[in-house]
Parts: C-alpha cells; structure tokens; sequence
C-alpha cells in the first residue's frame, strides 16, 4: 500500500516541471490527483501520461473563479481533499533600475495571491490530516541578481506558512514549505536559458540541476504521514545552494 492511498490531492502548476513530476509520485503513492494550471495542451498530456487516477482541470490561480471550479470538480467527484500542494509560480528576471509595476504585478499575483487564495479556498474541503506544501524558493533565502520580485515574492511564501501554522492551530491541518533550488524545468530554461542554468548548476555543491522527479519525492514526503509532526518548516530540496 502506497503511502498516500486513498488521498486526494490538488496541484496547482501541475502539468509541467515540479507539479508533474509531484502528480506521478502522488499517484504512484494512491492518491488521486487533480491537476490545475492554464494551457489545455499540457493539461490532456499529463493526464494522458499520468493515467487513470489524474483529474484536470484549467485555470489559473490568479483567477479567483476559476480556483472555485477547481474546487468545485474536487467535491462534486471525491467529497473532501487531504493534500494541496501550491506550486504554481512565475518568475524572470528584471534588474534593479528596469523593474516596471507589471512585472510586479505578474509575479506577485501567481505567487504570493495565487497561493493565498488557492490555500484559502480549499479550507473547506480539507480537515484532521491535511496537508498543505508551498513551494518556495532557495532565493527566498538567498536573493539572485536580478531576480527582485521572484526572490521576495518568495520570501513572502516562506512567512504564509510559518503564519499559516499558527492559524490552523487545533484543525490538525499542517502547513510546509518545500524550497528547490535550481530545478532542470520547462519554466528555469525559458527564464534562464541554457547558459544561464549552467551558472546555476555550478553554484551548489552538488554541481548539478535538480530532476524534478527528485523534488517531487519531497513533496510526497510532506503530503504523508511521515511528515506528521512538521509544520511551518521550511524543506530545502536545493543541492546545498541555501545552505553553506
């Protein structure tokens, strides 16, 4: 028996990069997973990879209505959802001097609103042994040139959680971050490009990209029982990048 048996789970950004590779384990581990992000495409060739116990659905999490959909499918097929893990993000870079209000506004609606509003609405459905993951950032900690807003709107997400814990005091519901470093994703190639991930690659000690299959483990740890006396942590899945 898998250790996610019988869980529902939602993941937002779940058809490419981190979230896809979460789904795979998610399901691998039991759980039926409902993914959530923007392009159709991508959508019907998780699923179609994913197999039977994948659910999509699209929107964006910037959208407050389409985030009532989302869970909406959740409780008109299963009832009630045991694990969300809030990773949908955006990011790319502006340096200081040629920052503009938009490109604020771009990323800190999908990561810092996305997230506020994806957790909130799924309250309802949620109760004693949920689990709730956000994915932060090892430039969270660390800040990156020319990464500004990625990095702060990071940041923010690290003090939901340890926030969040404290508002969820006595529903039994847990709250984590989980903080990649550089990960080999659709979305690190558009916003670095191939030389950009190699500088990348070579600042932590393990000298590589993470595989998105590795953070996706993490993320199955957090989502189970195996994680049950955490919450308000921060799990650096980074190669050492945040960490020395």
């Amino acid at each position: 028996m898998g250790k996610l048996e019988g869980k529902v789970a939602v993941i937002t950004g779940g058809a490419t990069g981190i979230g896809r590779a979460a789904a795979k384990r998610f399901i691998e581990e039991g759980a039926l997973v409902f993914i959530f992000g923007r392009r159709q495409e991508a959508l019907d060739a998780a699923v179609a990879d994913l197999g039977p116990n994948a659910r999509a659905v699209k929107g964006s999490v910037s959208n407050l209505a389409d985030l009532d959909r989302l869970y909406a499918a959740v409780k008109a097929e299963r009832g009630a959802l045991d694990i969300v893990f809030a990773n949908a993000g955006a990011g790319s870079p502006l340096p200081l001097g040629e920052i503009t209000a938009e490109h604020i506004d771009e990323i800190f609606d999908t990561n810092v609103k996305g997230v506020i509003f994806t957790i909130q609405k799924a309250l309802p459905l949620m109760g004693q042994g949920g689990s709730i993951i956000l994915t932060g950032s090892s430039a969270g900690t660390t800040g990156a040139p020319a990464f500004s807003a990625y990095s702060a709107s990071k940041a923010a997400v690290r003090n939901l959680a340890r926030t969040w814990a404290q508002d969820l005091k006595g529903t039994g519901i847990r709250v984590n971050v989980l903080s990649p470093g550089p990960t080999a994703t659709e979305l690190a190639k558009e916003a670095l490009g191939e030389a950009g991930m190699k500088v990348f690659a070579s600042m932590n000690p393990l000298q590589r990209l993470a595989d998105p299959a590795e953070i996706g483990a993490v993320a199955a740890f957090l989502a189970s029982q195996d994680s049950s006396f955490m919450t308000a942590s921060e799990v650096a899945a980074d190669g050492g990048l945040a960490q020395i």
